[in-house]
């Protein structure tokens, strides 16, 4: 994006952010201001008052949002959080996006927010994806209807029948996407893997697998995603509004599904009948706070990791693998062995082939680490909690911020520096690392994310030889090319953090999108030098990854 562009989008956005402030403050002034008054009393009279977190509240009702943002899009937009550490500690209060906040830098802090019951803090999210979610939406729920639901999903989601489910729709779907790479043109990497990804997860929740009710589902939940982003407003003409029709659409969608299972269970023997998908898991389910509408509803809103987290994931682990040769060819001879291996015996790969690969896992784990497809986790307090000299009031937000952590020099050495060799030693069940949250509310769908970007870096090094090299074509972002040349380049989800160095880091999610991409000559019989095979082009003209097809 070039310097205008830039500065219009990030106007844009701050203008934006502003007016959503301004509109919930007026909205809700005389209660808001009846709390906030009621909140600072609390917080002056505490008899801990000592141990309240240092810090500032910035402006009257914008807080310290602008710089929070502006940060962001600078050459080093861990400014924020590193002034503030330097400041006041790892542990500060803040005021962003309209809400006071307890911003917590520290992994053990962040540790015990996450484990900790209702009674002491429960999810927040910002008011457009509550409306959004819905109450019954199992990022909201609380007690025992949240347990029931969450364990029943995570035990399915880890099940070997899914696995095996997995590896063979993936196998089949990579298939069919690399069978239609043509020569002299684009991969898009993040939306190769964000269509593979989608298409494994509505079968895995819902068993969709192709056809028109795949699309129109797709279709559909490309409108809601847009409304995560939205302003808090809804009335027809508004992003908010279009994609909760869109919502209510999935969901019609999805209880028609559960209908038509419900039927088909009527005549049959309900022990008998082996769960193929998350809806089967919770049909047999006897609760009856499990309803039709609650189980639909949440079918649509686990389908977001499948549009973001794993392809992010995906497209970031050969992001980094571009930068270091020695790790990609680590990975690629391992992977090349364990194919050589299953030819030699003539047997198929298994889910637990792939996730016993041990230098996979750990490029998988360092690319968790450094791109942090999860930035935070947001709780509120229902009681004032005192955790590790730090008070946090009552009725107040708590921003775990994960991604600082895992930056930190002070839990890695060289955090900026891809490293898959520093897990050869390191525990990953420690406080300093936490990629899927944690506690009661850990993502479901860890293992499957794990497996999924396995099977795609196997597919991918094993049908493909890659090198790294150095080259004059970069990524930039659609539309700056011109009209011919913009089918090369198409956004996606990814904001990049520059060192002092110079080095080049996925930093988090916002609305500077990039994609990686790929080119290549497709293998004929004739083909004998890597050179006649053209660039996958990586990060900003300092990182080109090549490939060429290879035989069979």
């Amino acid at each position: 994006m070039d310097t205008c562009s830039s500065l219009l989008l990030f106007s844009f956005l701050l203008f934006a952010i502003i007016i959503v402030i301004i509109f919930n403050k007026i909205n809700g002034l005389r209660s808001s201001s009846a709390s906030k008054k009621k909140l600072i009393d609390h917080v002056n009279t505490h008899s801990h008052g000592q141990l309240f977190p240092q810090g500032s509240l910035g402006w009257p009702v914008i807080g310290e949002t602008i710089e929070f943002v502006s940060s962001a899009y600078s050459d080093h937009p861990e400014s924020f959080m590193d002034k503030r550490r330097l400041m006041y500690g790892r542990v500060f209060k803040s005021h962003i996006f309209g809400t006071a906040t307890i911003v917590s830098t520290d992994a053990d802090v962040n540790k015990t927010v996450l484990q900790s019951d209702p009674t002491a803090f429960v999810p927040f999210y910002p008011k457009t994806v509550r409306e959004l979610m819905g109450k019954s939406s199992i990022l909201l729920i609380n007690g025992s209807l949240h347990r029931r639901f969450h364990g029943l999903v995570g035990s399915f989601l880890k099940s070997a029948l899914l696995k095996a489910q997995v590896v063979k729709d993936m196998h089949k779907f990579l298939s069919e996407s690399m069978d239609q790479w043509s020569e002299d043109q684009p991969v898009l990497l993040q939306d190769v893997s964000k269509t593979v990804a989608f298409k494994v997860l509505a079968k895995a929740l819902i068993s969709v697998e192709k056809g028109e009710e795949l699309d129109e589902l797709k279709k559909e939940f490309e409108q809601f995603i847009k409304g995560l982003m939205s302003l808090p407003v809804n009335f027809p003409g508004t992003q908010l509004h279009r994609s909760l029709q869109a919502k209510k659409k999935m969901v019609k969608q999805v209880e028609r599904i559960i209908e038509g299972k419900v039927r088909k269970a009527k005549n049959k023997d309900e022990d008998g009948v082996i769960a193929k998908d998350v809806v089967d898991v919770l049909l047999k389910d006897s609760s009856e706070n499990l309803t039709h509408n609650l189980i639909a509803n949440n079918m649509v809103d686990m389908m977001i990791p499948g549009h973001d987290s794993v392809p992010v994931l995906i497209t970031l682990a050969v992001k980094f693998l571009s930068d270091s040769p020695s790790a990609l060819h680590f990975l690629t001879e391992e992977n090349m062995e364990l194919k050589r291996l299953k030819e030699l015996t003539g047997e198929p790969l298994y889910w637990n082939d792939y996730l016993s690969l041990p230098f996979t896992q750990k490029v998988i784990t360092e690319t968790l680490r450094m791109g942090n497809v999860i930035i935070g986790v947001m709780r509120k307090a229902m009681k004032d909690v005192e955790i590790k000299g730090h008070v946090i009031p009552k009725g107040w937000c708590f921003l775990a911020y994960l991604r600082s952590v895992h930056l930190d020099k002070l839990y890695y050495e060289s955090p900026y520096k891809f490293n898959p060799w520093r897990w050869q030693e390191r525990d990953m069940n420690t406080s300093s690392f936490s990629p899927f949250g944690g506690g009661q509310r850990l993502c479901p769908g860890l293992d499957l994310a794990r497996l999924e970007a396995s099977i795609f870096l196997h597919h991918l090094v094993t049908r493909f030889r890659i090198w790294c090299g150095k080259g004059a074509l970069g990524f930039k972002q659609s539309g700056t090319l011109g009209p011919n040349k913009s089918h090369r380049f198409l956004t996606s989800w990814t904001q990049f953090l520059k060192d002092k160095s110079g080095s080049v880091f996925f930093l988090m999610d916002y609305r500077r999108r990039y994609n990686y991409q790929f080119s290549y000559s497709a293998y004929e019989e004739q083909v004998t030098h890597l050179d006649q095979t053209k660039m996958i082009v990586v990060e900003n003209g300092e990182s080109i990854l090549h490939y060429q097809k290879l035989k069979g």
